[in-house]
């Protein structure tokens, strides 16, 4: 279905690029595409507020599926 994102190291944020390609892929609009991996994030970190998550789920998809650059980003810790 388009790109592959196994380059990206963080389980979380590849996880959330794949799922915001493929939602958008399958018809979803960008903004429900977006709540459904701000959710995702916040399944994989609890811990992060909703803000905490929207930000990073925006860089992310402005990073990878935008920009479509390879390089590392900001973000979590995990791997």
């Amino acid at each position: 279905m388009g790109r592959d994102f196994s380059h990206i190291a963080r389980n979380c944020e590849r996880a959330v690029v794949t799922a915001y390609r493929d939602l958008t892929a399958l018809g979803n609009d960008d903004p429900s595409a977006f709540r459904a991996c701000t959710t995702l994030y916040r399944i994989h970190h609890p811990e992060a507020s909703v803000n905490e998550a929207r930000r990073l789920v925006a860089e992310w998809i402005d990073h990878h599926v935008v920009k479509a650059e390879s390089g590392p980003t900001p973000g979590c810790e995990c791997p």
